[in-house]
């Protein structure tokens, strides 16, 4: 496998395939935001199931509030046990960093709502939350690693490839070491990213090797990169 001298169309029925794994359709993302909202009546509460669900606000008395949540039950609780909802705008936001309200409530939502239409990755500031879906996604493809080969990560929707492309053009502009940290609990998808993460970075090495670099500096180099992988995940 090789990606040096590929180009990428994007009208491609394989690239267009990966993006619908990856984000929105527009259309659909307009209809979401359009949605009718009001902030002082919106809210969360806490749901015994859900964890929290989308309620509305009828009545506050004092230090009590009653709602009418999402299932049509009416409860009456404390106003501190309510969280602030965001208006539809952020609906399925790519970077949660962006929320205006950054709270459990609305964290679990957005994660949830993508989550529901196999989109398994999100930002969130510098980091990047990834769900393990428990089964094969067409994003991880040799078109997927030219869509994010030398991309900003604003340029388009949250992936791993895109981490791994920030430390990878890092490294060679800096000349620094880099690292990536891949940390969850068991079964969370940890194995299988550092594994995409080697995928990626083997893949963009081999194209972007020049005829006149010194074989056996690059053959040092990828063994010693494989080497400090096995090794950091040994231990």
């Amino acid at each position: 496998m090789s990606i040096e001298g590929q180009i990428l169309d994007p009208n491609d029925p394989e690239v267009k395939e990966t993006l619908s794994y990856l984000a929105i359709p527009t259309e659909e993302r307009i209809k979401l935001q359009a949605q009718p909202f009001d902030g002082k009546k919106q809210c969360w509460a806490p749901d015994a199931k859900e964890s929290f669900i989308a309620a509305e606000i009828t009545d506050t008395k004092g230090e009590e509030v009653t709602v009418k949540t999402s299932k049509g039950d009416s409860l009456t609780i404390k106003k501190d046990d309510i969280q602030q909802m965001n208006p539809p705008k952020f609906t399925c936001c790519d970077d949660m960093a962006n929320l205006t309200y950054l709270n459990d409530a609305s964290v679990l939502h957005n994660l949830r709502d993508r989550y529901s239409r196999w989109i398994i990755y999100t930002y969130s500031g510098l980091f990047c939350v990834a769900i393990n879906p428990y089964k094969r996604l067409p994003i991880y493809t040799l078109k997927a690693v030219l869509m994010y080969r030398g991309k900003k990560r604003t340029e388009l929707p949250p992936h791993l490839f895109a981490i791994s492309d920030n430390a990878y053009s890092n490294m060679l502009r800096d000349r620094e070491n880099q690292s990536i940290l891949i940390t969850g609990e068991s079964g969370a998808g940890k194995t299988e990213n550092t594994k995409k993460v080697i995928q990626y970075f083997a893949l963009v090495a081999a194209a972007s090797t020049k005829k006149e670099e010194d074989p056996g500096k690059v053959m040092c180099f990828k063994l010693n990169f494989f080497y400090e992988v096995k090794r950091t995940m040994e231990s």
